[in-house]
């Protein structure tokens, strides 16, 4: 999974990078106007997956991961197509958005505004769309003219709808798009298309926001929200294992505003895993709620999917509860399925298959 860091400049969208990705990328006005962004692979956090390593013993284990890109900060009313050009190979956007107040640290608006940072930005993205699409039509009706055909009819027809759906100033993650439709526009990365993650970044004087992340109004479609204490952050970020535990108990917090931010993630593009395990290696697999057996294989190798026989398969809280495979299998509870299983979160799987 790809996910793009946005936001407006001095709203601690670089430092947030740096928590998830224990980097040290230049933040603030340090960072310039650079061109390149931050790049960093972080390791999704599951006790799950811990559990079963304690278990198996293995050499390996292998954790799922997320790429974090960390453009930088889009200033409304601006050319921003460099800026942009990285986030359209990514699966979800995270809109960092400024809550916390710091007279050392100027706001490019004048002032703290949350609700009008993320209407402006996302302006921006239906901007950079309206181009994309204006250009792209522009093609399409003069091959039209040459040679009529169906699939550029349909494309054209979508394209007329999306501009029209952009110019009244929603984005097109709110539009309802048909299966059809999603098909045919699938290369053509669109940004206010993407799945949005809100991160209301808000100072030390608001941290009783942390033990209520989840409270917020009604939200559009596509979206999620969550809070975070940017400057909190950095500080567990330097702490190891126990000492954060310690920290985050003495806040009343469950988890790191970094294990949040990756769950709201999978809960936004519905992704789930389970686990294939073993004396080599223990590791946790992503994929979309509702994938099934034999594209799950897949996902692990595509000779899996080609080859797929049958899954052995069991679930994590019954590994749990009776301790080990041979346990499970004198109970019953380790099942053969099919192809057409809908594997659920925390499964672990062995494929079996011909080849």
């Amino acid at each position: 999974m790809k996910a793009g860091i946005i936001g407006l400049p001095s709203v601690g969208k670089t430092t947030i990078f740096n928590v998830l990705t224990q980097g040290k990328a230049a933040a603030g006005p340090a960072a310039g106007r650079r061109l390149e962004p931050n790049v960093g692979i972080v390791k999704v956090p599951d006790v799950r997956l811990d559990f079963l390593a304690s278990k198996f013993n293995p050499e390996k284990t292998t954790y799922a991961t997320v790429e974090f890109v960390d453009v930088q900060g889009l200033v409304r009313g601006k050319g921003q197509d460099m800026a942009l050009a990285p986030l359209r190979s990514v699966d979800v956007l995270v809109h960092v958005v400024r809550a916390f107040q710091d007279e050392s640290v100027a706001h490019s608006e004048g002032a703290v505004d949350p609700e009008r940072d993320r209407r402006n930005l996302d302006y921006e993205l239906m901007l950079s769309d309206i181009g994309s699409i204006e250009k792209r039509m522009e093609r399409l009706e003069k091959d039209l003219k040459k040679l009529k055909n169906a699939a550029g009819e349909k494309e054209l027809a979508y394209l007329q709808r999306a501009k029209a759906w952009l110019e009244s100033e929603k984005p097109l993650r709110e539009m309802e798009v048909s299966s059809d439709e999603k098909k045919l526009i699938k290369g053509f990365a669109f940004l206010s298309e993407k799945p949005m993650l809100y991160i209301v970044n808000v100072g030390e004087e608001e941290i009783d926001r942390l033990k209520h992340p989840e409270a917020h109004g009604t939200l559009s479609p596509n979206t999620e929200q969550t809070v975070v204490c940017g400057k909190l952050e950095a500080e567990m970020a330097e702490l190891p294992d126990e000492e954060l535990r310690t920290y985050l108990a003495d806040y009343g917090l469950p988890e790191s505003g970094a294990e949040r931010l990756i769950r709201t993630t999978y809960r936004l593009l519905g992704l789930i895993a389970f686990f294939t395990v073993g004396e080599e290696e223990c590791r946790a697999w992503t994929i979309t709620r509702g994938t099934n057996a034999q594209h799950a294989a897949g996902v692990i190798h595509t000779d899996l999917a080609d080859h797929f026989i049958r899954a052995e398969v069991c679930g994590y809280d019954d590994f749990v509860k009776h301790g080990s495979m041979h346990a499970l299998k004198e109970k019953g509870l380790l099942r053969l399925e099919g192809k057409e299983y809908p594997v659920k979160d925390g499964d672990i799987m062995t494929i079996r298959h011909s080849g």
